[in-house]
C-alpha cells in the first residue's frame, strides 16, 4: 500500500514538473528519486522475526511451534525482541514425541517454553558479549519474556546459554536482522 502511495505521489510530482521551470523540475526529480529509493529500501528490508524464520528451512519446527502456541501475531508485533531461536536439529534432539505432544496436547507449556527464548529489546551479539564480560565469572543474567532467566557465559570463544534446568545451548549464528528485532541461532531447546 505504501508503495502505491509513493508511486502515486511520484507520478503526480512528475506531472506537475512538466509544467514548471527547470529549477523546479530538478527539485521534483530529486524528490521522485528519493521516493523511489525509499520504496526500494522498504522492499528489501527484512521481514518480522516470524517472516525471517519462515524464510529459513532450518526453523520449520520453530515456526510450527510458534503457530501451535498462537505466538505468531505477538512475534510479528512492533517489538523489538531478541529471539534465541533453536534449529530443527535442536528440536529433534528432544526426547521422542516431545514436539508432537507440545504442539498438539500441551500448547500452554509450549508457549511457556517458546517465550523463554524471547527477550524484550534488541540485544546485538556485541552488546551481549560486553555484558557477559562485565558480569565476570558468574555470567550475565538475561530476563526472558516468560519471567524466567538464562545465564550467558563465554566458553572457548562461544556464547553459551544455561537454562533453569542446567541445560546449555551454544549460540551458533548471531545478529540475524528482522524488522522488529534480532535472532540469534542456538543449538539446543532451552527449558524454563
Amino acid at each position: 500500500m505504501k508503495a502505491l502511495h509513493i508511486l502515486t505521489a511520484s507520478a503526480a510530482a512528475l506531472a506537475l514538473a512538466a509544467c514548471g521551470d527547470p529549477a523546479e523540475d530538478t527539485a521534483m526529480e530529486d524528490d521522485a528519486m528519493m521516493a523511489d529509493e525509499m520504496a526500494n529500501a522498504e522492499a528489501t528490508a527484512p521481514g518480522t522475526i516470524v517472516e525471517v524464520a519462515q524464510g529459513n528451512p532450518d526453523f520449520s519446527t520453530l515456526v510450527s511451534a510458534v503457530t501451535a502456541a498462537e505466538l505468531g501475531e505477538t512475534l510479528s508485533g512492533d517489538g523489538p525482541y531478541t529471539v534465541f531461536a533453536p534449529t530443527n536439529a535442536a528440536f529433534d534432539a528432544l526426547p521422542d514425541g516431545t514436539v508432537e505432544t507440545l504442539t498438539t496436547e500441551d500448547t500452554d507449556q509450549l508457549g511457556n517454553i517458546l517465550t523463554y527464548h524471547v527477550v524484550e529489546g534488541e540485544v546485538m551479539a556485541a552488546d551481549l558479549t560486553s555484558a557477559i564480560e562485565a558480569a565476570g565469572a558468574d555470567g550475565y543474567t538475561i530476563n526472558t519474556v516468560n519471567g524466567g532467566t538464562l545465564t550467558a557465559m563465554i566458553d572457548g570463544g562461544n556464547v553459551m546459554l544455561t537454562d533453569a534446568q542446567g541445560n546449555t545451548a551454544t549460540v551458533t549464528m548471531t545478529d540475524v536482522d528482522a524488522s522488529n528485532g534480532v535472532i540469534h541461532v542456538i543449538d539446543t531447546v532451552l527449558m524454563p
